[in-house]
């Protein structure tokens, strides 16, 4: 997808499209199962044709049982995603988003540590736009 960003899938949406970047390329059956047959076999087709549609997956057709791919890369989809939230939810403030964010669930010290190193990049960055 070129030159503009792709649309925001929904919650339902969004649960195949991890099961697709975590395991790579999947049947309709594999993904179906993979989610746990919380809904019929032939909802989950019809919501991977309306991705296909809509361009959130690429459909391999050239197999028995047809293939499906993401379309988007996990980090497109969610920095989209979280643009929207922080828009939408918190007035465009990225530091409301975040503040929520950490005081809702507890990060593990591999993941505070990392918040650190971003901060210090960020810090490093707009310093050196000075």
């Amino acid at each position: 997808m070129t030159g503009k960003s792709p649309p925001k899938p929904t919650d339902a949406e969004l649960q195949m499209l991890r099961v697709l970047w975590a395991q790579g390329p999947q049947t309709v059956r594999q993904i179906h199962e993979a989610l746990g047959n919380e809904t019929g076999y032939t909802t989950t087709l019809k919501i991977l044709q309306k991705m296909t549609d809509k361009g959130l997956v690429l459909r391999d057709e050239s197999q028995k049982s047809h293939v499906y791919s993401a379309a988007v890369e996990a980090e497109v989809a969610q920095r989209q995603l979280v643009k929207h939230l922080m828009r939408v939810a918190f007035g465009g403030s990225p530091t409301k988003l975040v503040m929520q964010a950490l005081s809702e669930e507890k990060a593990t010290p591999e993941e505070l540590r990392q918040i650190k190193t971003l901060l210090r990049q960020l810090e490093k960055d707009t310093r050196d736009l000075e």
